[in-house]
């Protein structure tokens, strides 16, 4: 996609029609004085060495250089661009509670609502953090990686409410182990986990989780929302949440567990109510945490595009030195700008267009080569974006699109690799590029045992490279691993199920015949060391089997929802 940073600067291209204006009324007056002074024909005699175009070609290339240097000024943008930052700052994953008892309003304009207007001034505090959310209920789900991207924050923050997640009711255990286990792996970094909720607390286990979370050297800081009172929740038809006994539920703060899981956590508990107390407080506190150095992959949409426009305005100011307004008496008899030649203007042409198109090219192999050089190094992800990089530039660019490909496949994103792999294949390219494709198509499929797809695909690379003795041993086992696989058993001829059915006879009798040779030893080989040895693991492994088997007792199958709130 291509945009201007600053198009208010584009208004300044009124500027070129003006000016030529100026320049033809200009001209006329001069042709107008010219004729007071004398018969024209005569006067151009007694000039020889005047040019009457090369002016206007020296005007045209200062109108031009001066029309891109206005679209410089506008910051011209295309593709997507990364920049690595390093910020001192401490890194903070939000874990926010969901679950129906969330709408309660005892907290204007309800618990949830409050709790996404206090986290969104609370990223408009941090310059140089880093800031993750977490979503809970009854179970518990990232909804943004650790990030230093505060707007995708905000944008996430929008869309939140207790739909998301089916499984109801609030397990703050589950949450808080998910955030432990979401920051980056920076040293020397103030590290916090602040869980917003009303405290229902229905799982249990919030408090181990809390202490654990202290012992790798975070802080969980607890947000309590609501009233202690309790409020009823409303439902989408107007009235309230009933429980199983057709009792309107009442969802009340619980202070106490919340206080007590924020000690075990080694952080501190804020009451959330209608003012702004708490936002102070929960500032006041992340600013006693430890601020280390902390590295940042910073992705913005849009990279500049300057440098084109800029070499293009360069070479228009050196095309307008060199010409001069006069005629060159040694090159009298070369008339490149007579009217009606046009060798000039189509020069020119040429040359601008050659340009342009050599520079978008160079950018177009530095960006892939660049990517080239990312994946050797297995760096992957950001191989990728410089790959559609360069395909924002060049569509056409068939390395881009194969390399593109690649980068997926190895990312493990076998379905978009193949759709780079196929168009890399229908593009006008060399029979070895294509033939790759079509072997990297066959390669996933056959990873994912598709084998008769693999087939017509190691077929088509083979045709276009018939030489590739991978390629052709890949075939060969697909074909087998086709014919072996469960669904087409049935279909074998009945000689060789018989076949299979003696094989597996003879297997029998061997094992058969081994375990009565092992069973008529004598029992005196056996040393009396050696069967205490014996009896002493089977009794450890037994002891062993009964101590998983009471713990898988212990713990439930399934997870029973009591409340769904």
């Amino acid at each position: 996609m291509f945009r201007f940073e600053n198009p208010i600067y584009l208004y300044l291209l009124l500027l070129i029609p003006l000016l030529a204006i100026v320049r033809l009324v200009a001209i006329r007056q001069r042709k107008r004085k010219l004729r007071r002074f004398g018969d024209p024909e005569l006067l151009k005699q007694l000039m020889p060495d005047v040019s009457r175009f090369r002016p206007d070609v020296k005007f045209g290339l200062l109108l031009a250089a001066l029309a891109l240097l206005i679209v410089m000024l506008a910051r011209p943008q295309l593709g997507t661009k990364i920049s690595h930052e390093k910020r001192s700052g401490i890194e903070t994953i939000i874990a926010l509670d969901i679950s129906n008892s969330m709408l309660a309003r005892d907290v204007a304009p309800s618990r949830l609502d409050k709790s996404k207007m206090l986290v969104e001034n609370m990223v408009d505090h941090f310059t140089n953090d880093k800031i993750g959310l977490i979503i809970f209920a009854g179970d518990a789900f990232v909804q943004l990686p650790i990030t230093s991207d505060y707007v995708s924050a905000k944008m996430f923050m929008q869309n939140i409410d207790p739909s998301l997640i089916a499984t109801q009711g609030t397990d703050i255990a589950q949450a808080i182990n998910m955030a432990a286990n979401s920051f980056t792996q920076a040293e020397k970094v103030g590290r916090a986990i602040i869980v917003i909720t009303d405290g229902e607390d229905h799982e249990g286990g919030a408090l181990e989780a809390a202490e654990a979370a202290k012992k790798k050297g975070m802080r969980v800081f607890v947000l309590g929302v609501g009233d202690p009172k309790g409020s009823p929740i409303p439902t989408d038809d107007g009235g309230y949440m009933t429980d199983k006994t057709g009792q309107t539920v009442l969802s009340a703060l619980n202070e106490d567990m919340c206080r007590k899981v924020a000690q075990a956590g080694g952080g501190a508990y804020i009451h959330v109510d209608n003012t702004n107390v708490a936002q102070d407080k929960l500032n006041d506190e992340l600013i006693k945490l430890q601020k280390g150095e902390i590295s940042s992959t910073v992705y913005s949409e849009y990279d500049e595009q300057f440098q084109a426009f800029a070499i293009l305005a360069l070479l228009l100011l050196i095309i307008e030195i060199c010409v001069l307004e006069s005629k060159n008496p040694m090159l009298r008899n070369v008339r490149l700008f007579k009217r009606g030649a046009g060798i000039a203007p189509l020069l020119l042409t040429l040359l601008l267009l050659g340009t342009s198109s050599a520079v978008s090219a160079q950018n177009d192999r530095q960006i892939i080569r660049s990517g080239n050089k990312l994946y050797r190094h297995q760096d992957f992800a950001k191989s990728e974006v410089e790959y559609r990089k360069a395909l924002s530039k060049n569509p056409g660019n068939a390395q881009a699109v194969y390399n593109l490909g690649c980068a997926l496949m190895a990312q493990e994103k076998d379905s978009a690799a193949v759709v780079q792999f196929q168009n890399a294949g229908k593009m006008e390219q060399g029979k070895m590029r294509k033939a790759k494709s079509f072997h990297n198509i066959g390669f996933i499929c056959q990873r994912h045992q598709m084998y008769g797809e693999a087939i017509e695909a190691y077929k088509e690379a083979l045709r276009n490279n018939p030489a590739d003795n991978e390629t052709r041993y890949n075939l060969a086992l697909c074909k087998r691993l086709l014919k072996n696989q469960p669904q087409n058993q049935q279909n074998k001829p009945k000689e060789d199920k018989k076949q299979e059915k003696e094989q597996n006879q003879d297997r029998q009798d061997k094992e058969k015949k081994n375990n009565d040779q092992q069973k008529q030893q004598p029992k005196e080989q056996m040393s009396k060391e050696n069967a205490e040895q014996l009896l002493n693991a089977a009794i450890q492994a037994e002891k062993a089997t009964k101590e998983r088997m009471k713990k898988a007792m212990q713990q439930p199958r399934s997870r029973r929802l009591q409340k769904n709130w």
